[in-house]
């Protein structure tokens, strides 16, 4: 993580990126709290951090989007089985299921299948825009009250 935290700003984005990908990678949060305790501008390191992840979410519904069942399963390592699962609720919900695809583990199947199932991708888009935007709002409120509480000992 030292390297990325080295990378200033880009490494964030490439960071925080990995992580919303299927790919197995290092906390975003971790480094978006790094980037934060060393007095990097707040505004940049929450609009990168989230633009970074939101890239990577879509790179995820693009995956599913493409509709390659045999790459999904053994590239991705998500089976039909899972994706077929999230249909009725795609069905029911649609597009704003996409805020909830910042939540660890279901998050990276849920973008795959919004992809598959054709989800309009504007609203997807915006839908993971948001939610993610908001996941980092509230890791930063985290931090902030942790230094607070750690300063003020």
């Amino acid at each position: 993580m030292e390297s990325f935290v080295e990378w200033g700003y880009l490494g964030l984005l490439f960071a925080s990126f990995l992580a919303a990908t299927i790919i197995p990678f290092l906390s975003s949060e971790a480094l978006l709290s790094v980037m934060i305790v060393n007095q990097y501008n707040l505004g940049t390191v929450l609009l990168v951090a989230t633009i970074g992840n939101w890239l990577g979410g879509l790179s995820c519904y693009y995956i599913g989007w493409l509709g390659k069942w045999n790459l999904i399963e053994k590239h991705l390592k998500i089976k039909a089985s899972t994706l077929e699962r999230f249909k009725p609720k795609v069905d029911r919900w649609g597009a704003p299921l996409a805020f909830f695809c910042w939540i660890p583990v279901i998050g990276d199947p849920l973008a795959v299948g919004l992809g598959l199932f054709k989800t309009n991708p504007i609203s997807v888009a915006l839908w993971i825009l948001i939610g993610k935007g908001i996941r980092y709002l509230v890791w930063a409120y985290i931090t902030f009250s942790g230094m607070n509480f750690y300063n003020s000992l």
